[in-house]
Order: structure tokens, then C-alpha cells, then sequence
């Protein structure tokens, strides 16, 4: 099986059994997959979150998707439990397709690690 073979079929698993999870079946996207990564990574469960604090979570995974790849490092978490990163290397200017890609398979990774998909 190719690499690509193997990465559409990991991220279809993990689409899957979030949507299944958390949306009733009903498909999970890029950014709502995100979303709950960095609510995951925030551990606050069981908090509603606002619009400027969601964009956060969303930053939050994001910098915890690519720390893997060098782009970013957590550099601390303040008193209420909020991860700070800093940017180790400026991200490459990718076009769309190549940006979702990339983000699929930290994605991917992420759910390999935490032992969500095998």
C-alpha cells in the first residue's frame, strides 16, 4: 500500500469514529477534527468555550499537530491551564491541497500516538 493509500485510509478512521463519537455519524471536517484536538489538548472538557477562545483551541492543536515536524515548541502553560507555543520555524508556503495534506497526516499521527487509531 502506497503512503498516500495508507494516509486516506487512516484519515478516513479517524473521521469516522469522531463523527461517529461526537456528531452523530453526521461527518466531522478539517477544522472541526482541529477544534477538538485543542480542546482535548486543553483537557477542559466539559467547558463551552467563545468564538475568540474556540480560534484559540484551534491555534492550540495546530501548534500541537506541527511541534512534531520542528515548526513549533511548547514553551509554557499559564495559571489557567492555556498551552503556550513558540514558533521554532516559519511554516512553508503551501497551496491549499498541500496544506490540508499536511495537516491530515500530523492529524493521523496525533491519533496513532494517543492510541485513538492504530
Amino acid at each position: 500500500m502506497s503512503r498516500d493509500e495508507q494516509l486516506k485510509e487512516r484519515w478516513e478512521l479517524v473521521v469516522e469514529k469522531l463523527s461517529n463519537q461526537f456528531a452523530d455519524g453526521d461527518p466531522l471536517d478539517l477544522d472541526a477534527i482541529i477544534y477538538l484536538i485543542g480542546v482535548q489538548e486543553l483537557g477542559q472538557l466539559e467547558r463551552t468555550f467563545k468564538k475568540d477562545q474556540k480560534l484559540d483551541l484551534m491555534h492550540i492543536a495546530i501548534c500541537k499537530l506541527l511541534t512534531p515536524y520542528g515548526y513549533y515548541e511548547l514553551e509554557f502553560v499559564d495559571k489557567d491551564g492555556w498551552p503556550h507555543y513558540k514558533t521554532l520555524e516559519a511554516l512553508p508556503h503551501l497551496k491549499a491541497g498541500e496544506q490540508s495534506i499536511l495537516m491530515k497526516e500530523a492529524i493521523v499521527n496525533y491519533f496513532i500516538e494517543t492510541e485513538y487509531i492504530n
